[in-house]
């Protein structure tokens, strides 16, 4: 169990740093180093990872072949920064992504390389699809989550994210429902269909649909295939692109390198980053089909478009994980271990209820006061995990995807322990 005897080694954060911090409200340690899926604190305090940056360290802390690439092409003095200049890393990168992703899934798609947060992917998104389309109009989903930038925000559905805009300028998106938002007994599908065959429903004709397969800041909602065919039929009926964001749910977080790949979809434009960049180096960039691929020189740009270094370790990353079938195998097997763990932990909590798929799961146990208790009492225990959806109900499980089996069987143990003491905790409160 970690222990704290440097409480006095925070106070430059309070001091210093914008109120916008959040995360480390919770977790107060002071991080020093990591490995794989564990985290060191200043006081030599052991953690296990259940985080991974959000989805951006799928492959893990520091991964020694990545790693060793990097600091080779450092010390080599090899390219740093090149704007959006021809560099032999960028071109290593693309041509490993074409070999070992786009071809064997017979998948045609140019690479836009935007600013390096995922924010920037959706903004030109949402920017192409209206430029190729000439409408305004983008249709979003209830509890998405899609960036804080004004474009993307104003497609997100969080109240209190949208709250930081001060709620100006939050326009030109409609919100529709997301699949099982409103319950079993209301077709999402058809509802949406019906807004946009009436023509007097208030819904102007769309440029895009922007969905997540799987909401990850949402609270866990997997889409159907069934639904994003559905989408994907509506959006074509109607003249509007397909924006499939695959930023939190892609690099395998699913079981497959992307979250639709195996949901007979083929969407217009795919927002990439998080795990893109192989070891949490920022990198974000947007695949575009061909015949979409309408920009002119620099109609959108930035100084970092493309991170030189993220390419060195997002090639490694294809390489070493994806250029033949076994990690995904492996992602099969612990995507079983995951199910049957937090099932047990369901079952611990009246009326909760697993959600998600593949390596990005949780457990929705009906409260976010609970599920905040849940996962303070973990990060006590030597635990990183976080809470997710509108009411932070669920308790959000996104281990590196390179965890060990003994490892997860650790976590699992401090989460079943934390969930038990807060369930205690929560009887004794309610007697």
């Amino acid at each position: 169990m970690p222990t704290d005897t440097s409480a006095d080694k925070t106070a430059i954060f309070t001091r210093r740093e914008s109120e916008a911090r959040s995360y480390c409200r919770g977790m107060p340690a002071i991080f020093t180093r990591a490995q794989g899926s564990e985290m060191f604190d200043a006081d030599g305090n052991r953690y296990i990872d259940f985080l991974a940056g959000c989805s951006s360290l799928n492959y893990g802390h520091n991964d020694p072949d990545m790693k060793a690439a990097l600091v080779e092409h450092i010390q080599n003095d090899g390219i740093g920064h090149a704007l959006d200049m021809h560099t032999e890393p960028k071109a290593a990168f693309l041509e490993a992504f074409e070999r070992i992703i786009l071809k064997p899934r017979n998948m045609d798609y140019k690479v836009m390389m935007t600013g390096p947060t995922g924010t920037n992917a959706v903004e030109s998104a949402m920017k192409l699809a209206r430029k190729i389309t000439g409408r305004k109009n983008i249709i979003a989903f209830t509890n998405g989550f899609h960036g804080m930038t004004m474009g993307a925000l104003a497609a997100t559905g969080n109240l209190g994210k949208r709250g930081g805009s001060g709620m100006s300028a939050l326009d030109g998106v409609t919100h529709m429902p997301f699949e099982g938002a409103f319950g079993e007994s209301v077709d999402s599908l058809s509802l949406i269909e019906q807004m946009l065959d009436n023509p007097s429903s208030g819904v102007d004709a769309p440029a895009a649909f922007l969905i997540e397969p799987v909401q990850g800041e949402g609270g866990l909602n997997a889409a159907s295939p069934e639904f994003m065919q559905g989408i994907a039929r509506i959006a074509k009926k109607h003249g509007a692109l397909f924006i499939v964001d695959d930023i939190q749910a892609g690099c395998g977080r699913t079981g497959t390198f992307f979250s639709f790949e195996e949901m007979g979809i083929e969407p217009d434009l795919v927002p990439m980053a998080k795990s893109f960049g192989g070891m949490g180096l920022p990198f974000a960039a947007l695949l575009i089909k061909p015949e979409h691929d309408i920009w002119k020189p620099a109609e959108h740009n930035g100084t970092f478009r493309g991170n030189t270094h993220a390419f060195i370790t997002a090639r490694i990353a294809l390489e070493k994980f994806w250029a033949d079938d076994a990690f995904q195998k492996e992602l099969a097997e612990k995507s079983v271990m995951l199910t049957t763990a937090l099932q047990q932990i369901a079952e611990m909590v009246p009326g909760a209820t697993l959600k998600g798929r593949g390596l990005m799961q949780g457990v929705d146990v009906g409260s976010g006061t609970l599920a905040g208790d849940i996962c303070a009492r973990a990060f006590e225990k030597g635990l990183v995990i976080e809470t997710s959806g509108a009411h932070d109900e669920v308790v959000k499980i996104l281990a590196p995807l390179t965890t060990t089996p003994a490892l997860f069987r650790e976590g699992f143990d401090i989460l079943m322990e934390a969930t038990r003491e807060a369930m205690t905790n929560t009887k004794m409160a309610a007697e």
